[in-house]
This record gives C-alpha cells, sequence and structure tokens, in this order.
C-alpha cells in the first residue's frame, strides 16, 4: 500500500525502479503505469526520450547521456500541502549533484522554485505532474532531467552539465545518488508536515538571496530584490517602497 498511511515513512526499500531504452518520456510511463494500477514509488529511467518535455508544454531534448528519471506517487499528500513538494524535489536533486561534484568545483545551488545551477548555469530540468485517477486516486510525477554529459540549449537560461564541471559520473551512478536522496527528502517532507525542515534546507542551498531579479509571470513580469521564501515556498520579491510581493509561480531571471 503506497497511498495515505505510507508515503510519510517510507524505507528506501519501497522503491522500485524500471530501467528502459527509448521512451516518449519518463513521466508519460509513469502516468500510464498509473492508471493501469500501479501503486507508486515506482522510478522510471529512460536512456533516451523522444518527446521529453519542460514546463509549460516545452520541448526538452533528451539524447543519450544524460539522466531521464521520473518517480511515480499515489496519494503523496492532501492536496493543499501538495504545493511544498516542488521545494522538496529541488533539496532532493541538489543533494544528488552536490554529492558527485569533484572538491573545489563551482558551487551548486537552487535557483527558485526548483531549477539546479553550477556556476549559475542550469544543469537540470525539473517537471511536476499529476492527475485524478479513475478509481479516486491522485497520481503525480516528478520528472528530473539532469545533463551529465550533454547540455542542449533551451533558449532561456546558460546550461551546463556534470562533466563539463569535472564530475566524473555516469547516468547511472548520478541516479543511485538521487534514488537515495529523493526517498530520504520525501521522508522529511512527510506527506508536507515536514515543510519546515525542507524550507530551511531549500534556504541553505538556494542561489541569489538578496540580489535584483526579475520575474516573468504569464501575464506580466516584476523586478526588484529576492528576499527568499516564506513558509508556504512563495517567492517574496521587494519591489520598493515598503512592498514585498508573494509569487508562488513564474520564472526567475538574475540581474
Amino acid at each position: 500500500m503506497t497511498g495515505p498511511d505510507r508515503i510519510g515513512r517510507i524505507a528506501l526499500d519501497d522503491f522500485r525502479h524500471t530501467a528502459l531504452g527509448d521512451v516518449g518520456s519518463t513521466n508519460t510511463e509513469c502516468l500510464i503505469r498509473a492508471r493501469a494500477g500501479d501503486p507508486g514509488l515506482h522510478w522510471i529511467t529512460a536512456a533516451r526520450q523522444v518527446s521529453g518535455r519542460g514546463r509549460r508544454g516545452r520541448a526538452w531534448a533528451s539524447e543519450p547521456g544524460n539522466l531521464y528519471a521520473s518517480l511515480l506517487l499515489i496519494d503523496p499528500a492532501p492536496m493543499e500541502k501538495l504545493q511544498s513538494l516542488p521545494l522538496a524535489v529541488a533539496v532532493a536533486v541538489h543533494r544528488a549533484i552536490q554529492a558527485v561534484m569533484p572538491p573545489g568545483s563551482d558551487p551548486v545551488s537552487i535557483k527558485w522554485p526548483n531549477d539546479i545551477l553550477i556556476a549559475g548555469k542550469k544543469c537540470c530540468g525539473i517537471l511536476l505532474e499529476g492527475e485524478g485517477l479513475p478509481d479516486g486516486h491522485h497520481a503525480l510525477v516528478i520528472g528530473c532531467g539532469i545533463n551529465v554529459a550533454l547540455a542542449p540549449d533551451h533558449g532561456l537560461y546558460p546550461v551546463t552539465c556534470l562533466q563539463a564541471q569535472g564530475a566524473a559520473v555516469s547516468p547511472d551512478e548520478l541516479f543511485a545518488h538521487l534514488f537515495r536522496s529523493m526517498g530520504e527528502t520525501l521522508s522529511v517532507w512527510n506527506r508536507g508536515e515536514g515543510i519546515a525542515e525542507i524550507i530551511a534546507q531549500w534556504r541553505s542551498a538556494a542561489g541569489g538571496i538578496g540580489q535584483k531579479i526579475t520575474v516573468n509571470l504569464p501575464d506580466r513580469s516584476l523586478s526588484g530584490r529576492f528576499e527568499g521564501i516564506d513558509e508556504d515556498g512563495r517567492l517574496m520579491l521587494d519591489i520598493g517602497a515598503g512592498t514585498v510581493q508573494r509569487i508562488a509561480a513564474g520564472d526567475v531571471f538574475f540581474g
């Protein structure tokens, strides 16, 4: 059973892993399995994605050499607690990448809400997707595409890959770290009950606090000073005149 009674106290042995070759996308594979009754806590990895996607439907190049991994969760938390999950995912992915970086390498940081940067360059894409299932349960998929050997240019931000930053690691080795860090972090998150500890860990890994940023929203852009995140994980943007805007979703650009 992987519903509400289990997700808060999961152990690493509770997770399963299926490694595939070429797939459309690992997120889609997870959702197909969820619709067929998969109980969740199931990692799907692929050597290549032929129709990978990023946030807002953007295409995501997915050639062999990088890590493409998605984790299926069923009923991971009450719906009102799910808004904090992207922060927990960012903490887990940051920890996995940090673990494989050589001594003296450039700093690894989190850019709100869940982009991972090395020396200010993006090395990872994270996409969470969910849907209601016919049996009344809710499927949620955590998709992670990490640039290990290749750094495809998606046009929005400067990019890099782990090998270019000195990390001699394979996708399989990196996945072993991600498998562990995600399991441990989800246990801390504890169906959203552990958000305070997750936010503390997120803040300790965050980049750009105190710097000038621009946040692109669907209908406008806002600029100001990045003040960090509040207790609900929303970005706090000081736009001047004593006004702090709290933002739940948007694309952040430094400078």
